[in-house]
């Protein structure tokens, strides 16, 4: 077991010193015998780490939720884990220029804490970052998280049927475990030739470097993902010179975004129900786009009408056959944007329908041999998705590192949130829940069920649950068999959602109400479960 000393002192009877002989130097040494005299003696005994009822790993979106819903039901014996000096997760490390979200506000917030603060349809990182701390202090939550304190490892005790977690703090225990620490939280880098010995200036989309003046510079940036629509515009008007990588063309759609006024805000502030019905309706809409991703042929209309507006936004020819995405549109990840095609347009930026294969000191190579001089490197690259990056850090309880497992695949859980092997342990936005909705929502609805069997095993009183082996296999070859037929898997692209076997370990392939409903009671029959 984790232990921690502590210095106890005891009384223990010892030879003490006399005065005379703590004064040498002044009194001749005595020859009689000095009586006994009693001291005290440190001694070190141990003394046993609390063990937690629960401990989540993670203060982002779905730490904060966990914690909100805990601190709902009464449960109180939790303790929140995170790595930085401030909440926050994915909104607090992605803050380059033009960072927001492409759902809009009233969806992409707590249920339980609407804010008629928002600045404009689609919110901004900053006020996104500023919501999720008032939402902490709202609900005083602040007092259970522990700030700065970096999971290392997870291993599951099986004699003792705990987890012992090591931090950059110190060793915690907890019976049970939530790692909330989301899917996008660790960069990916390619691994192309000659990048150690670029001469120049060189960073990721999400660690990005704002004491960096791009004024004046040559730049390069790779990917078209997400992110780099973002910052593309916004870079746009500083760089000499702006080299966009485009290894495949996304789908980018127009953003139904304005500002919203301080009479706005004012009314949604005294009509709640304003903010209701505006969130009911992103839902509705939202749904019937899940519903065409589902069914590959309702989207048919919906390409042709997406090609003939790049009619109207492009006017250069071969610039619109350079972006005209290869696949059909829900394949790769719906981006939207009102600026990125006007800024690439611009008289600075030369884009490249090609991938960077080669750096030669401070000169990139495309694909087709074109070599252009830069200054500065921006990764638009994404994330490390098909691998989890906590997965170097969770042990389970066969002793095996899960990211070892995982290394020639990508991971499977049930309802994208248990593990095979790992017992009372628990995972948000886990394998194969992805639905075109708010994070928020979907996280909400795993945490609904997390929390369900929580209360579950504090009231009847068991020490460990896992979810059955059999279980997780039939889900996990019915979300296959079903995936099949979804945009994802027959749209004709390469996406994120497959892994390197061009196994989809990300896309939900029913219903955001079904995936809801599945999550909404934790059922013990699916999971085996040891009595105290």
């Amino acid at each position: 077991m984790n232990m921690e000393t502590q210095l106890e002192i005891e009384q223990a009877d010892v030879q003490a010193p006399s005065d005379q002989m703590r004064d040498q130097t002044t009194t001749p040494k005595s020859t009689e015998a000095q009586p006994k005299q009693t001291r005290k003696k440190a001694v070190l005994r141990p003394k046993a780490v609390h063990t937690y009822d629960t401990i989540v790993v993670g203060a982002g979106i779905s730490g904060i939720a966990a914690a909100y819903k805990m601190k709902q039901v009464g449960y109180q014996d939790y303790l929140v884990l995170e790595k930085a000096d401030r909440v926050g997760g994915t909104w607090r490390d992605n803050n380059y220029p033009g960072c927001g979200c492409d759902v809009p506000s009233a969806l992409y917030s707590f249920s339980f804490a609407p804010s008629h603060q928002w600045s404009h349809l689609f919110a901004k990182q900053p006020e996104i970052l500023s919501y999720l701390e008032q939402v902490v202090e709202q609900f005083e939550l602040q007092d259970k998280i522990r700030f700065q304190h970096e999971l290392h490892s997870a291993k599951w005790n099986d004699e003792m049927n705990i987890w012992q977690l090591e931090t950059s703090q110190g060793a915690y225990q907890a019976r049970t475990v939530i790692f909330s620490t989301g899917p996008i939280t660790e960069p990916s880098l390619p691994k192309i030739k000659g990048i150690e010995g670029f001469k120049g200036e060189m960073f990721h989309s999400a660690r990005w470097k704002h004491d960096y003046d791009l004024t004046g510079k040559r730049v390069a940036v790779i990917g078209t993902g997400a992110s780099a629509i973002q910052f593309i515009p916004q870079i746009q008007p500083l760089a000499k010179e702006l080299i966009v990588f485009q290894r495949t063309a996304p789908w980018v759609l127009p953003k139904a975004d304005m500002q919203l006024n301080a009479t706005v805000k004012s009314l949604v502030a005294k009509f709640p129900m304003i903010q209701q019905g505006w969130r009911n309706s992103v839902s509705s809409i939202l749904n019937g786009i899940n519903f065409g991703l589902r069914h590959p042929s309702l989207l048919e209309p919906v390409n042709f009408l997406s090609r003939q507006l790049l009619k109207l936004q492009i006017q250069d020819d071969s610039l619109r056959k350079a972006v005209t995405p290869n696949f059909s549109i829900g394949c790769k990840r719906l981006l939207f944007a009102n600026n990125y095609y006007p800024a690439l347009q611009q008289d600075n930026v030369t884009l490249l329908p090609q991938g960077l294969v080669e750096i030669d000191g401070q000169s990139v190579i495309a694909a087709n041999g074109e070599r252009f001089e830069v200054d500065v490197i921006i990764w638009g690259t994404g994330f490390e998705v098909a691998h989890p990056p906590i997965g170097q850090r969770v042990w389970n309880a066969q002793g095996e590192r899960l990211a070892d497992l995982w290394k020639d695949s990508s991971p499977e859980a049930y309802l994208g949130t248990s593990l095979e092997n790992v017992p009372n342990a628990f995972l948000v936005l886990g394998p194969n829940i992805l639905v075109y909705d708010s994070f928020i929502g979907i996280a909400e609805a795993q945490i609904q069920y997390i929390v369900d069997g929580l209360l579950k095993m504090k009231q009847q009183g068991f020490k460990r649950m896992m979810v059955k082996r059999d279980v997780l296999r039939y889900h996990n070859a019915k979300v296959q068999t079903h995936l099949k037929t979804t945009v994802f898997n027959r749209g004709g692209c390469s996406s994120y959602y497959l892994d390197q076997n061009g196994r989809n370990f990300a896309a939900w392939p029913w219903s955001l109400a079904e995936l809801k409903q599945r999550l909404s009671v934790l059922e013990l029959k699916h999971y085996d479960v040891v009595e105290a």
